[in-house]
């Protein structure tokens, strides 16, 4: 049963909820927490409303039930797990989800060894994590969203919850590949807790989470049919399929591996009757067919392609490489001009996306993967700015319809509030 201890609760913060803007007032803070059934009242002055403490907050796990009856299971057979911790005040009637990353597993046998990991068990998955950067719960860090209901749903499939195998037995071993079973559970489950009725919903995801973002945002649009207003939000998940250093297709024969293993094509049935299963599963095929609005956040530099879609260790056998996609700064002039047309890439597969009203993107110039999910890159004063925006206030911005925001970036190394390098 999930226990969270409510921490930094701010009255009369509807502004969150409109999307208006902050004022600054002393204000009674009330913080609730739940702990073994008992309900605790405590008040505690200071001039936000919020406690003195800036400590993220840590929220417990929770397993989703009846996963065995559905066949909702993680790679090794456990069932798969969330974190949820509740709104409060004004905003106790919205909703953000964010799907965890962690790359994914394309054969049987590197299946087998993330089984024994928390991408692939519930059972090794920490009980409590701090909720930071897009779930903080502090106005100061979360500026529009840090009262909303918050859910962190972990991944342990193995295939950004798209793949729904019956099981795979080799040499002994059982294998689930269940992340669409997984992910219509937890969602089922969220429901019954208060999504259904929620006024305004947000689902993100970093990474491989990112992926499911968009390969889900209109499988959760279509679950809250009477919802005001529900976007998505994918940060570092637009996978390039490009050639690599030493001509390859890496990153497509990966997906490859990965779609057949979990017999993933069958999820996207137009899209394989114009072209091979593998392609589909790159965003840039996946948002061609999105219906809900979606912003895009993605370093034109990802730290994360540019080391294992771009330059991998198989295709530089030499390690001619290994400088540059350790810190963009030691990169010589050659690897510069790949590295440039790795982002001519990106922006030219999301180029329709200006044409798209309610969408909207933030492309960025740093080298850096992930960028919603710290406090550093979401929401401070000095790093990972544009037009003098964070990416909080911009995706505020965009949610909120206060302003469009398709922002790109000038090219490395323009930007001086980037971090230094690969964060």
């Amino acid at each position: 049963m999930l226990v969270a201890e409510m921490k930094h609760q701010k009255l009369h913060q509807s502004w969150a909820c409109r999307g208006g803007s902050t004022t600054s007032s002393a204000l009674l803070g009330l913080i609730l927490l739940v702990s073994s059934g008992m309900m605790v009242l405590v008040s505690s002055q200071t001039q936000d409303g919020a406690l003195d403490s800036s400590d993220p907050i840590l929220v417990n796990l929770t397993l989703v039930k009846n996963a065995k009856e559905t066949g909702a299971l993680c790679l090794d057979g456990t069932p798969p797990g969330y974190h949820f911790l509740k709104g409060f005040d004004s905003c106790s009637d919205n909703w953000l989800i964010h799907i965890e990353g962690g790359a994914w597993c394309s054969d049987v046998q590197s299946c087998n060894v993330r089984k024994d990991t928390d991408l692939g068990s519930s059972k090794q998955m920490e009980h409590q994590v701090p909720f930071i950067g897009i779930l903080s719960n502090l106005p100061s860090d979360n500026p529009d969203f840090f009262n909303w209901n918050k859910v962190k749903v972990r991944y342990c499939d193995g295939a950004s919850f798209s793949g729904d195998v019956k099981e795979a037995k080799t040499d002994g071993t059982t294998l689930y590949y269940r992340g669409e079973r997984i992910w219509k559970a937890v969602m089922e489950e969220l429901l019954h807790k208060g999504l259904a009725t929620a006024k305004k919903a947000l689902l993100t995801g970093c990474s491989a989470g990112g992926l499911a973002t968009y390969i889900h945002c209109d499988d959760f649009k279509a679950l809250l049919p009477n919802v005001e207003t529900v976007k998505c939000m994918a940060d570092g998940g637009f996978f390039l399929d490009v050639k690599d250093i030493s001509g390859r297709r890496y990153m497509h024969d990966f997906f490859s591996d990965v779609v057949h293993l979990q017999d993933i094509g069958k999820r996207f049935p137009n899209c394989i009757s114009k072209m091979d299963a593998a392609k589909c599963f790159f965003p840039e095929e996946i948002i061609k067919s999105i219906n809900t609005p979606v912003f895009i956040l993605n370093s034109a530099y990802d730290s994360w392609q540019i080391r294992n879609v771009l330059a991998p260790e198989s295709s530089d056998p030499s390690n001619l490489w290994t400088n540059c996609t350790s810190n963009i700064n030691n990169c010589n002039s050659n690897q510069m001009k790949v590295i440039e047309g790795f982002r001519a890439t990106l922006l030219d597969n999301i180029s329709d996306v200006k044409q798209k009203k309610d969408w909207g993107m933030f492309i960025a110039s740093c080298f850096v993967h992930c960028q919603s999910i710290y406090k550093i890159t979401w929401h401070t004063p000095y790093y990972q700015r544009i037009n003098n925006k964070s990416i909080a206030e911009s995706v505020g911005d965009w949610y909120f319809d206060r302003r469009e925001v398709k922002i790109v970036d000038c090219s490395y190394p323009c930007n001086p509030t980037c971090l230094s390098d690969g964060y």
